[in-house]
Order: C-alpha cells, then sequence, then structure tokens
C-alpha cells in the first residue's frame, strides 16, 4: 500500500523528492499510512474541497480491500 501511495503522490506534486510515505499500525488492526509532502505541494495532494485526498482514499481501500486488510491514509505536514 505504501508503494501505491507514494505512487500517486510522485505524480501530482512538483518536488517528488520530498514526497515521504511510512505506515504506522493503530487501532484495531488499521494501519495508518502517513503522507508527507512539501508544504507547497499540500494544495495539489489536498485538492479542492479534498476531492484529490478522497480519490487517493478511495483508490488504497479499494486496494486493501482485495487483500482483507484495513487502511487509513493520512495526509501530514
Amino acid at each position: 500500500m505504501e508503494e501505491l501511495v507514494r505512487t500517486i503522490a510522485i505524480s501530482l506534486v512538483e518536488n517528488p523528492d520530498a514526497v515521504a510515505v511510512r505506515s504506522v499500525d493503530g487501532d484495531e488492526g488499521v494501519t495508518i499510512i502517513e503522507l508527507h509532502v512539501a508544504p507547497e505541494d499540500m494544495g495539489k495532494v489536498i485538492g479542492k474541497q479534498g476531492r484529490i485526498a478522497k480519490a487517493l482514499r478511495v483508490v488504497v481501500k479499494a486496494a486493501a480491500i482485495r487483500e482483507n486488510k484495513k487502511v487509513s491514509v493520512e495526509i501530514m505536514q
């Protein structure tokens, strides 16, 4: 899942070297994927009214369901 998030994020931002992704175990068996991008790229990753962020979460959840996992994506500052 981390690689999927990294690939999507790199394609969205202008500074791909600043993209960092890591997994953290959360409550109730949920894996939290933390996405870090450069401050100037936050708007590109979030999108207007959060549409890109929502789409990213939907894609990752769909991929996680195929692997019988629970995953949450958080965009960190």
